[in-house]
């Protein structure tokens, strides 16, 4: 039998963390509480932790600082809790390296739901990237089993999930056009509607890991009315 994911639940309302916790662990997950900054950072000293659910509004220390802090250090999912109807909120958590979002109030069904579909895709990238270790590009160099990327220079630097999917996709697919229905289907983003621009967003925080100008991107370029490419020889490392 598989070992149920650990998911961190971050909100400093008692009566959701009491809910989500009891409500996740009847559907077959693990889950551990925290109220604010310290105890996020106590619990992942602790214990592996496979998925956060990180509030926004946090006394002390914000989600957003938050997220930040945790995707510098490491590549756990995360999911964010934003108020209803607050787009700016939801597009800068994407850019801080969220993997997806949950506008309050929700079902909870509806963030079981997230939270697998969150995991699922980033095993399926992990799966997919198997046959191939790691990848070499213009100076830049992607561990796959590390979920590494190192610049030219050497320097480590931090990706959430979603980039470290996004970039894969692009380095297995190098000098070819992906349009965006293509990227979201292969980050297996089925829910999307016809005007989601997520990917968007995440092609513009992965510009900026690479330190790609966005007015005249070098590595990934827009190619108006069809996608984006990435603009760059692909050496493959098995």
């Amino acid at each position: 039998m598989s070992t149920p994911a650990h998911i961190l639940i971050v909100d400093d309302d008692v009566s959701i963390r009491v809910l989500l916790k009891e409500y996740l662990e009847g559907n077959g997950f693990r889950a551990s509480v925290a109220a604010d900054g310290p105890q996020l950072r106590e619990a992942l000293r602790t214990a592996p932790v496979d998925l956060i659910v990180l509030d926004l509004m946090l006394p002390g220390e914000d989600g957003f600082s938050l997220c930040r802090r945790v995707r510098a250090e490491r590549d756990t999912p995360i999911i964010m809790l934003t108020a209803k109807n607050r787009s700016a909120e939801r597009i800068e958590g994407l850019e801080l390296g969220a993997d997806d979002y949950v506008a309050k109030p929700f079902e909870p069904r509806e963030l079981v739901a997230r939270i697998r579909g969150v995991l699922r895709r980033s095993r399926a990238a992990e799966e997919r990237a198997s046959p191939v270790r790691a990848f070499s590009f213009a100076g830049w160099e992607l561990s796959l089993p590390l979920r590494r990327l190192l610049s030219p220079a050497k320097v480590l630097v931090p990706l959430a999930a979603s980039e470290f999917q996004l970039l894969a996709i692009f380095l297995e697919h190098p000098q070819r056009v992906l349009s965006r229905d293509q990227l979201i289907e292969q980050c297996h983003r089925r829910d999307a509607g016809p005007f989601d621009r997520s990917i968007d967003v995440r092609v513009s925080q992965l510009r900026q890991r690479l330190g790609d100008n966005a007015r005249e991107p070098r590595l990934i370029k827009t190619v108006r009315s069809a996608g984006y490419l990435l603009a760059a020889d692909v050496v493959r490392h098995s």
